[in-house]
């Protein structure tokens, strides 16, 4: 009875063995095939239909997604938000890849990563219902304008190269056109020798110029994206000129003069502030480890002498 029990356990191992083979050699083929089926509708299939499974993951979820952020974003700024960030992006010299759609979608994300990050913050400190407010209105807040803080400082930071570098400009286009350059190649002697947006404010002025654009045109053009008053003035004077008659040479000679005296004008303002801004830090950060340095040991001698108790 033992023999024929083993010998039975034997063949039903046997038999599942077998049957486990088929099987696994049966969806291997319906796999093999299946591949081979898609492979061939794929190349049958329309140009439209194998473009749309060419597709990387950006082209297929990233790009709608951002797309529908912007459109949020739109709608939660304003409809006159367009013309204002494109204002504000060529203040900030137009940076690479940055349009008014992606600005729109990454004050979304901006927004909805502040609020993440305050949610995942309250989840670990479990705060009272004000501070909890607080967080999550503050950090969303944080994140939603952020784009705005980084936009005005990177305005803000290009206006002070530009106030810096105008006046050398001015100058090696002062020498370019009184050594017989015309001034369109004394402006691209500039765009050439120079660096920093100053450089390249006047090599767009070029290219506008030889997209078919006046040189008034262009050089309003240049006054209008900047925000810096000196650059503005300067353009001034030179449509001015250019639509009196008045030599090029002697208005830039003039400009010149000008431009250096404002800009020592400049940096004796920048340094009359500065005793003005240091007297916040130095109220709230020295003085008091001043008294702690010097009233310290008189303090610690009073408590010893016993008048402190």
């Amino acid at each position: 009875m033992v023999v024929i029990a083993v010998f039975g356990a034997l063949l039903l191992v046997g038999a599942f063995v077998i049957a486990w083979m088929a099987l696994s050699r049966t969806e291997a083929t319906g796999g093999l095939n299946r591949s081979l089926a898609y492979l061939e509708a794929l190349g049958n299939a329309p140009e439209e239909l194998r473009q749309d499974a060419d597709r990387s993951f950006e082209e297929r979820v990233v790009t709608p997604l951002l797309n529908r952020f912007s459109r949020l974003g739109r709608r939660l700024t304003g409809g006159d938000s367009a013309q204002r960030w494109q204002r504000k992006l060529e203040q900030a010299g137009s940076p690479a890849g940055w349009t008014v759609d992606r600005v729109a979608s990454a004050k979304v994300v901006g927004g909805i990563i502040g609020f993440v990050v305050a949610f995942l913050l309250v989840l670990l400190a479990t705060p009272g219902l004000p501070v909890l407010v607080l967080l999550l209105v503050g950090l969303t807040a944080a994140g939603f304008f952020a784009p705005n803080m980084w936009l005005y400082q990177r305005a803000y930071d290009r206006a002070e190269s530009t106030r810096r570098d105008l006046a050398d400009a001015i100058d090696l286009l002062t020498i370019s056109v009184e050594s017989g350059l015309g001034f369109d190649a004394a402006v691209q002697q500039v765009a050439r020798n120079t660096t920093g947006p100053v450089a390249e404010e006047f090599s767009r002025v070029l290219r506008e110029m030889q997209l078919g654009f006046s040189r008034s045109e262009a050089l309003r053009a240049m006054a209008n994206r900047s925000k810096v008053e000196d650059l503005q003035s300067f353009v001034g004077a030179l449509v001015q000129a250019d639509s009196f008659g008045v030599p090029i040479g002697q208005v830039l000679r003039t400009q010149s003069k000008e431009m250096r005296v404002k800009r020592r004008q400049h940096a004796e303002k920048r340094a009359q502030q500065v005793p003005v801004k240091i007297t916040v830090p130095l109220i709230l950060l020295i003085l008091p480890c001043l008294f702690i340095a010097v009233m310290g040991p008189a303090v610690i001698g009073i408590m010893d002498s016993g008048f402190g108790g």
